[in-house]
């Protein structure tokens, strides 16, 4: 294994570290209240949610659909594709590398992670700007953006020539 797969291992491992607390720690929360004269602030709705209880949540309000597409983007496919991605880099047989590579290429165009981090982001500038809302980012919330970060670059650090090419046989890395 060269050096960039080398690195893009380290990374892809990282990246699963970060995933783990970007998942279970908790990723926001949305403060409402309301001020009532002579009574002061008035609270109506404060909750604290991670990614996997918010998962948990909407499954137990029959939010099945929604539950069911954030648990398969945001925590099936991100885990499945760094698992590929090792095996990718571990395989010797460099017809199964190829395979598995280009599943997780095409499996990569419908992970939503970042824009999962994106989403949360938005949905916190738009509460903060309320009066009576106030938001805040919580360390899952940096977490898991480090997870996006670190698996992309994991992706774009490796090198393609040792996976699609046959042994002894030089080619082209459409990456470089």
């Amino acid at each position: 294994m060269n050096t960039r797969n080398i690195i893009a291992l380290a990374l892809i491992i990282i990246s699963l570290i970060c995933l783990y607390p970007g998942l279970t720690l908790p990723i926001l929360n949305i403060h409402i209240g309301a001020q009532v004269p002579l009574l002061g602030e008035f609270e109506l709705y404060d909750r604290t949610q991670s990614v996997i209880s918010g998962i948990k949540l909407l499954y137990e309000f029959d939010n099945n659909l929604v539950a069911t597409l954030i648990l398969l983007f945001s925590v099936i496919v991100p885990v499945m594709k760094a698992i590929l991605l090792c095996l990718v880099l571990a395989f010797k047989n460099w017809k199964l590398r190829t395979r598995v590579y280009q599943f997780v290429a095409l499996i990569g165009k419908w992970s939503m992670a970042d824009v999962f981090v994106v989403g949360v982001f938005l949905m916190y500038l738009a509460t903060a700007s309320e009066e009576n809302i106030t938001s805040s980012i919580l360390e899952g919330f940096y977490y898991f953006a480090s997870y996006c970060i670190i698996s992309v670059a994991a992706i774009q650090v490796m090198t393609l020539k040792d996976i699609t090419s046959k042994p002894g046989v030089k080619s082209e890395d459409p990456i470089q």
